[in-house]
């Protein structure tokens, strides 16, 4: 989830696409990955793991773990790009299904097949050349304030057809395609279910049914969404959002005083799904150190960590989710995909007709 680990406070963050995390030393240390013993995780700005599961990794394998982060996932993607065989670090996390093919095509990794993979749901392995390895999944969905639908005694919306009906008039604020994470997924999610030659009427239909557009997650779910802690601080005034299908229990963990049930809800047939990838890089300095981070982040240790520190669910079969995520999360069955490959090649051409359509 590279933009949008960001919900309530710096936490929130996490779960969307924002954290914080210097592992074992400064992870701006520029250096990092030149001793035999140091492994370095270039990543963007979420990512995220309990130090005490991050120590016994260190200790078990001998290696000190730097991460360096590299701001948003398409920044990050960018640093790699341009220092492609003399790389910051040993690997890359945070190449999403949005973005993969642009890194696959770049040739900025080395090919290798994580011990553990095996326990990958092959659903996640869609580069079969092991140049990157799955590690965790999110699902971008329209969020719904339940007490404003409660008191209208309207139902929330559950398609993304019941978007353009005129009782959601006025309601929805999505963010930016052009400018953030889960707005792209949300126009891919329009692809994905319309296909090629159908989108744009939809978003013609979405615009004149008075969907608002803002810059980026922050100001769509924690200024103007009714339904979220900082929504109702900001007297936002929109039901309906684009966010995350972990958002709820977000909301739970962090709500004080916590609640016994989300104050929001996810219309689970709005839904694309983002994969997160990381990978080993060419011309890494510690190559078999990141290998071993790499083991690491498939582990059943990691991939059970990961949902409380990312808000994103795991890709491996044996890993459980915690009972924040079963209890108030959001079961999406059949998000909707766009193949990455068709995401590269056309990826520009939809951001510019949609901001055309759209924001112009």
């Amino acid at each position: 989830m590279s933009t949008t680990k960001k919900i309530a406070g710096a936490a929130l963050a996490a779960a969307l696409g924002v954290t914080t995390l210097s592992a074992c030393g400064d992870s701006d240390d520029k250096s990092a990955g030149t001793s035999d013993k140091t492994v370095t995780l270039v990543s963007h700005d979420s990512f995220n793991v309990t130090d005490t599961v991050l120590k016994e990794f260190e200790q078990q394998s001998g290696y000190t773990v730097k991460v360096l982060k590299s701001g948003d996932a398409g920044a990050a993607l960018n640093q790699e790009i341009l220092t492609k065989g003399s790389p910051r670090g040993d690997v890359f996390f945070g190449v999403d299904n949005t973005l993969l093919s642009r890194a696959l095509d770049n040739g900025i990794f080395t090919a290798y097949e994580a011990k553990g993979l095996d326990a990958v749901k092959p659903e996640y392995v869609l580069d079969k050349e092991h140049r990157v390895t799955p590690i965790d999944s999110g699902d971008i969905c329209v969020n719904y304030d339940k007490a404003y639908f409660a008191d209208k005694k309207i139902a929330p919306p559950q398609t993304l057809d019941d978007l353009i009906k005129p009782e959601y008039k006025n309601l929805l604020v999505t963010e930016n395609a052009a400018t953030s994470s889960p707005g792209l997924g949300f126009l891919l999610a329009s692809v994905g279910k319309y296909g090629e030659d159908g989108w744009k009427d939809y978003w013609s239909k979405l615009k004149a049914n008075g969907v608002e557009v803002v810059d980026g997650w922050e100001q769509a779910y924690n200024e103007r969404f009714s339904g979220s802690a900082g929504g109702k601080k900001a007297k936002g005034d929109r039901p309906l959002v684009v966010s995350y299908a972990s958002s709820p229990p977000v909301e739970v963990l962090y709500g004080e005083p916590q609640p016994a049930e989300a104050p929001t809800g996810v219309s689970t047939s709005t839904c694309f799904r983002q994969i997160e990838f990381a990978g080993l890089l060419k011309g890494a300095k510690n190559e078999e150190g990141g290998k071993a981070l790499l083991d690491f982040l498939v582990s059943k240790k990691f991939q059970e960590d990961m949902p409380l520190q990312m808000f994103v669910n795991p890709v491996t079969k044996d890993a459980a989710l915690p009972e924040l995520f079963t209890k108030h999360g959001a079961v999406v069955e059949k998000p909707e995909n766009v193949a990455p490959e068709t995401i590269a090649k056309n990826r520009e051409q939809w951001v510019k007709a949609w901001t055309s359509l759209v924001v112009k």
